[in-house]
């Protein structure tokens, strides 16, 4: 039998505090979802205000309307960017800003409200009617019966984001409560009344209805017979592209085949994102690079920095009267400090991983793509101080504008790609060449992934078939056959 055996071991190893694992967090979220974070502190918290809403009245006399740096407390436990600070060239949020600087914000600041009688800027936007209320409008002008209206609604608002009806006209006539319940055909009466409707294509049960809806749009009498043979016979030759299959099965030349496929490429197969409006993902660069006097420099996108600061006047009252009773409003008073250096810190280490990856990348901001060189995260955290995981974290979500446009962070970095001469080069430069080749190719006989593996080896840049495969899918280019066109 075993026997037990008790040991006392002493080990020491680093952990995080919660504190610091709350400031990588925050460190890796993009700006947008940063500010709104801020703002939410600055919400509950009173030693917290608004730089646009602060008053002037609260502040001792003598204090000076300070930024974000103001009230840092000196024994705060330091953040894991030690050579940060320097990094920072600009205040944050500077006091006695204009106040145009409200129509600059990201959409996370509060609205100006309308109570001198003016209006918002929101509030003055104009409101684009959704799919369901554009043919809502349309059904209005008709001379229908109320029983045909009402199946017609139903319609309507069974459609999908597409403008596509997904559900069965059985299960819609169960479901409508009319007295006679509706049949099928009158479900059917009801289908041709919205698929008359703007915009064309709308309420079709599948890709083939939809393009057969659109096809009275084509004005060319041939051309519409030809397309619509195509849609409603050989709809899979025409999605993979097999325009010489077509040409023998329509027995018509491929050239002509060729044109009417191009036509039925232009109709929309997807009708109800016409209306309403599109939700558009904008991108809110954190770093301006400009070319200044001859050199690059990198500068913090004001419009990304929270407005926020700390309530002197609150602080100094609740240090002259404090007391043991009052120990909820000493952890706001400490969470006040640790945001305002969670900001500062925050964008000084953005612009310090930003400096150093212009610096090594300046050929990219001259010449475009195919200067890109190769870049490592150890290369950066090496330079600026930092560990390579806060660097992976710095460079997530974070964009900058340039003159070649915007870009991610991590858009710079890329695995070296040896040479037989012995020079390193990278992958966004190669796959740079990539899409040169096939912009300058000809259409009546585009490249193959293996031709231009061959091409590239010829530079002297030996790449593999599959790896021109995979660029030429993450440039979101399609294969030959696809690129490939008719006389």
């Amino acid at each position: 039998m075993a026997a037990l055996d008790f040991r006392v071991e002493h080990r020491q190893q680093q952990t995080l505090s919660p504190r610091l694992q709350h400031a990588v967090r925050l460190l890796q979220m993009s700006s947008l979802d940063f500010a709104q974070v801020v703002h939410e502190v600055l919400g509950r918290n009173p030693f917290l205000e608004d730089e646009a809403l602060g008053s002037d009245e609260l502040a001792p006399a003598g204090t000076p309307a300070d930024g974000v740096a103001d009230g840092v407390a000196a024994n705060d436990e330091p953040m894991p960017v030690s050579a940060a600070d320097a990094a920072l060239e600009m205040p944050v949020g500077a006091a006695g800003e204009d106040e145009r600087e409200s129509w600059q914000g990201d959409g996370t600041s509060r609205l100006r409200r309308a109570d001198d009688g003016e209006m918002s800027a929101m509030e003055m936007l104009a409101s684009e009617p959704s799919l369901q209320e554009a043919l809502h409008g349309q059904v209005d002008l008709l001379p229908l019966t109320s029983r045909d209206r009402t199946l017609v609604k139903t319609l309507i608002e069974s459609l999908d984001d597409d403008g596509y009806l997904r559900t069965p006209l059985d299960e819609l006539a169960r479901l409508v409560e009319l007295d006679p319940p509706a049949t099928v055909a009158e479900m059917q009466i009801a289908l041709r009344h919205v698929q008359a409707l703007e915009p064309a294509g709308v309420a079709a049960r599948d890709v083939g209805e939809c393009l057969r809806l659109q096809l009275p749009l084509i004005e060319c009498e041939d051309t519409r017979q030809l397309a619509e043979a195509i849609v409603t016979e050989h709809l899979n030759q025409l999605a993979s592209r097999d325009v010489n299959g077509l040409a023998r099965a329509l027995n018509r030349p491929v050239a002509e085949v060729e044109a009417v496929c191009e036509r039925i490429r232009r109709l929309d197969p997807r009708p109800g994102w016409r209306c309403g409006a599109s939700q558009v993902q904008y991108v809110v660069p954190d770093v301006i690079v400009k070319k200044v006097r001859g050199e690059w420099t990198v500068q913090l996108n004001p419009a990304i920095v929270p407005k926020v600061r700390l309530n002197e006047a609150y602080a100094e009252l609740f240090q002259r009267h404090r007391c043991s009773d009052h120990g909820e409003l000493a952890a706001h008073l400490q969470e006040a400090r640790w945001t305002l250096r969670n900001v500062e810190q925050r964008f000084a280490t953005i612009v310090l991983v930003a400096q150093a990856i212009v610096r090594r990348q300046q050929h990219f901001l001259e010449f475009g793509a195919m200067a890109m060189k190769p870049l490592g995260l150890r290369e950066i955290a090496d330079e600026v101080g930092l560990h390579e995981s806060t660097v992976s974290r710095v460079t997530n979500n974070k964009f900058m504008t340039t003159p070649m446009g915007v870009f991610e962070l991590k858009y710079f970095f890329s695995r070296a790609l040896v040479c037989p001469s012995g020079h390193a080069c990278s992958g966004t430069a190669i796959r740079g060449l990539i899409k040169d080749m096939i912009a300058d190719e000809s259409p009546l006989d585009p490249l193959s992934d293996a031709e231009i593996a061959r091409q590239l080896a010829r530079q002297g840049l030996k790449v593999a078939r599959r790896t021109v495969t995979k660029y030429r899918q993450l440039l979101r280019i399609d294969a030959v056959e696809r690129r490939r066109k008719h006389a």
